[in-house]
């Protein structure tokens, strides 16, 4: 980048942004770059303004103009970092609804869209980062699909008319009549749909995180080397080598009683290392940069509770860390929602495990995060609306900002002020987490659970669609059962 006389690289200038934002946050400096336009060959001007959107991301805004022949193009790229898991977005457009069209869509480089009715996929590489609408995306699909179509014509005929056939599907969608499904999925996490009803679910909006594969780590630029076939996998190097980490030993013995079908060694060795100072490893590769990295993790158990997995990863490279708690053992065979009347200091003090498979309501806020929103969580029942507040934050963005209507920030200003008197305990409020796979909990404020009459944990019967949410509607174990009573026996 050239800027006053001298060369400036992005780094630097992103360095500079942050350096001025601190001192003062509403200036934002514009760059401005002389570069060849690639209709008509002449040097144009491309402005580049690194902001950031409110609630969401750093972004790199970019417009190029050509004096020459009027050509105008503009996207967005990311400045941030790559958020440590991909996200999926799924917007259902009923018919008579033609406002849907209209909310704002952030496409990242590596986002694809998909339109399930019309077997229609926009690839990653087909539109670039881009800040738009859900119908001027659609729209510039068919200019992309149109381009060409005249001597397409001229070539293969038979190909033009399908082409033109499918562009008549496409613009349909755009009319008041049509219902259709919208899918963004972005493997960098980075890309975003909006939710005029933040902080409040909206009921045509779900919203998925996931791991990434090595395949779309490798896409990204992360280091991610898959497993060739033959070779051991790095478990069992660990298990074969001599110097094992710390912790190690008592999985090893445990796995090599178990091969050997010795069940008083497989009990002397599970339980002479299931003190939780004694914590076994695994290899994993880091969320932010994709490096190799070490996983620790131990079991134990908590009073009232269940025996729970705590895992804790740390990357030597970046310095990145996570910490997560899993529930072990088996699933159970009811869900469990826990009720917590909160009246006090005290009870916004409560340990808090909030599992993946949990969602969260507040009643009084009209307030509901479906299962997964936050991941697995150990903190307070003030550190999980702290949580709350902060997911909103991040993922509902547009919600301030120049162009946000004033209802909007008068609706997220009210609810921030009703989040802090939860917290300030102006008045009680409830706290509700339903967890289909009852790994989630609350402590008790008393020595015996049934003491507790702010606390209420009740069970129930799962629903089938819940079950094939969570992959046990298809789940045989049939097998491994007959197996483990022959063993008994």
């Amino acid at each position: 980048m050239e800027s006053n006389g001298h060369v400036e690289d992005i780094r630097s200038a992103a360095e500079a942004v942050a350096a001025e934002e601190d001192d003062d946050a509403s200036v934002a400096p514009l760059h401005q770059i002389e570069s060849l336009c690639m209709r008509c060959g002449e040097n144009g001007m491309t402005r580049l303004l690194l902001t950031r959107i409110p609630h969401f991301r750093e972004v790199v805004l970019m417009a190029f103009d050509c004096p020459h022949c009027n050509e105008r193009n503009n996207e967005v790229q990311f400045a941030g970092q790559l958020q440590p898991k991909g996200c999926h977005y799924r917007l259902e457009v009923p018919a008579r609804h033609a406002e849907i069209l209209n909310r704002q869509v952030v496409k990242s480089d590596s986002a694809s869209i998909k339109i399930p009715e019309l077997d229609f996929e926009i690839p990653p590489e087909a539109q670039r980062g881009s800040l738009s609408t859900i119908e001027g995306i659609i729209t510039r699909a068919l200019d992309g699909l149109q381009t060409l179509q005249d001597e397409r014509k001229k070539i293969d005929p038979e190909k033009a008319a399908a082409i033109d056939q499918f562009l008549d599907k496409l613009r349909s969608l755009l009319s008041e009549d049509s219902t259709f499904t919208f899918e963004l999925d972005d493997p960098a996490g980075n890309s975003f749909i909006e939710n005029p009803y933040a902080p409040s679910p909206d009921p045509l909006l779900s919203i998925r995180f996931y791991e990434r594969t090595p395949e779309q780590a490798a896409a990204l630029g992360f280091l991610a080397e898959p497993t060739a076939a033959g070779e051991p996998a790095p478990e069992e190097n660990n298990l074969m080598s001599d110097t094992m980490p710390h912790g190690s030993v008592g999985a090893v013995a445990g796995r090599r009683a178990i091969a050997q079908g010795n069940p008083d060694e497989v009990a002397a060795a599970l339980c002479r290392y299931s003190a939780p100072e004694e914590v076994d490893t695994l290899p994993s590769s880091c969320g932010a940069c994709g490096v190799k990295c070490e996983t620790r993790f131990y079991a134990t158990k908590i009073p009232y509770f269940r025996e729970v997995i705590v895992m804790a990863t740390t990357c030597d490279v970046c310095g990145y860390r996570s910490s997560e708690l899993k529930p072990g053992g088996e699933i159970p065979q009811k869900g469990k929602r826990i009720t917590l009347r909160v009246k006090n200091l005290r009870d916004l003090s409560r340990d808090v495990i909030k599992a993946d498979s949990a969602g969260v309501k507040v009643p009084e806020l009209e307030l509901e995060l479906t299962s997964g929103t936050l991941g697995g969580l150990v903190t307070t029942v003030e550190g999980l609306i702290t949580k709350i507040c902060e997911s909103l934050e991040r993922v509902h963005g547009f919600t301030l900002g120049d162009s946000t209507e004033e209802w909007k920030k008068k609706k997220w200003a009210d609810f921030k002020l009703r989040l802090s008197q939860l917290l300030s305990l102006e008045e009680e409020w409830t706290l509700i987490i339903d967890d289909a796979l009852a790994g989630s909990f609350v402590s008790p404020a008393t020595d015996a659970i049934e003491d507790d009459k702010q606390l209420t944990i009740e069970e129930y019967e799962r629903s089938w669609e819940q079950n094939e949410e969570l992959g046990l509607n298809d789940m045989d174990t049939s097998s491994a059962d007959t197996a483990y009573h022959a063993t008994n026996a």
